[in-house]
């Protein structure tokens, strides 16, 4: 019986292997080639597989990866600029569009927002917790909180 489940462990393995390296290296230009090649997979059944096991292609989780590391430094005040390249984006342009497909907000526009919100929770902290645990904690007594 240990023999029948090697095989499909040593394979979910090397794709996993596949993935951790998207996600350390989601910063540097890596390619196709570089991540089958991670794997040991040729890359057209590596993107086949990863897609089966993943429901992305290896290239759609790299910029999914991208993205949101690039929501990550954009709520920690970090210019769009700066977020973009340290993300392993090549292009402003195409980083802003592709930002404002998948969130529906411009970089700039969401950087705004998440530090306006940031602000809000710091200035009223009651109005992000649930109002069943603040009655609980007795902190709806006291609205200096």
């Amino acid at each position: 019986m240990n023999e029948d489940l090697y095989p499909k462990i040593y394979f979910y393995r090397r794709l996993v292997q596949a993935k951790l390296f998207i996600d350390a290296h989601f910063d540097e230009p890596i390619n196709l080639d570089a991540i089958a090649d991670e794997a040991y997979f040729s890359k057209f059944h590596f993107i086949r597989i990863f897609k089966k096991t993943y429901l992305l292609t290896p290239y759609q989780y790299l910029v999914q990866v991208r993205l949101e590391k690039a929501k990550l430094l954009l709520q920690s005040a970090i210019p769009v600029i700066d977020a973009c390249y340290a993300c392993g984006f090549e292009s402003i342009p195409s980083f802003t569009t592709l930002f404002k497909k998948t969130t529906g907000y411009t970089p700039a526009a969401y950087r705004q927002l998440q530090l306006a919100l940031k602000a809000d929770r710091q200035h009223s902290p009651l109005k992000y917790i649930p109002a069943c645990f603040a009655a609980k904690k007795g902190w709806t007594e006291n609205s200096n909180i």
